[in-house]
This record gives structure tokens, sequence and C-alpha cells, in this order.
């Protein structure tokens, strides 16, 4: 079973490994003129595609990822409740801190238009 979730890993991992080298190279080629779709596109794909295999053939990377996903199997997650009241705690406290930086701005504003004004 966590074998399953190490392999899905290392394909998001290249998933998104992928589309950062393809726009990166897409990215880099315009510089220089209108970049080719067919060798970008190719060369991301062998490019991701040595690196996923090396890492995955790398038994410490594999083992390292084996025991992420073990370890995010003991995590407990927090219930839908739990979620929701912690997310009105950190609303109320953005709107205090907001409210109070708000404050000092309109005072130091103030302030120096008394100063410098």
């Amino acid at each position: 079973m966590e074998r399953k979730w190490v392999h899905f890993l290392y394909a998001a991992a290249a998933l998104a490994m992928y589309v950062l080298v393809k726009n990166t190279g897409e990215w880099v080629w315009s510089f220089f003129g209108k970049p080719k779709a067919l060798i970008v596109y190719s060369v991301s794909a062998v490019i991701v595609g040595v690196a996923v295999w090396i890492a995955w053939r790398n038994e410490q990377v594999f083992t390292l990822a084996s025991e992420c996903v073990t370890e995010l199997g003991k995590v407990t997650w927090p219930t839908r409740r739990e979620t929701m009241a912690a997310t009105v705690v950190v609303i109320v406290t953005v709107i205090i801190a907001s409210a109070f930086l708000g404050i000092f701005d309109g005072l130091w504003s103030t302030l120096t238009k008394f100063l410098y004004g």
C-alpha cells in the first residue's frame, strides 16, 4: 500500500517538474526567438524523465520518500469543525492586526504631516 503512494509521489513530482522545466525552456528560448514547441516539450520530457528515473533508482531518495509517506499516514487530520474554528481564529486575528496597523499608519501619517507639512 505504501509503495503505491511513493510511486504516486514520484509521478506528481515529475509532472510538476515537467511544467517548470517546459516553462523555463520556453522563457529562455523566447529571448532568442519564437520557441519551437516540439523541441522544448521533447527536451523537457527527456530531462525530467532522466531526473525522475535517477531519483527513483537512488535507494536513499526512495527510502526518504517511503518514510515521508509512512509519517503522513500517522498524521491525525483535523475534523471539519476544528478546521472551521481555526479558520475563524485566523480571520479574526487578521482583521485585528489590520485595524491595529491601520491605526498606527493613520497616526504616523498625521504626525509626519504635522512635523513636515
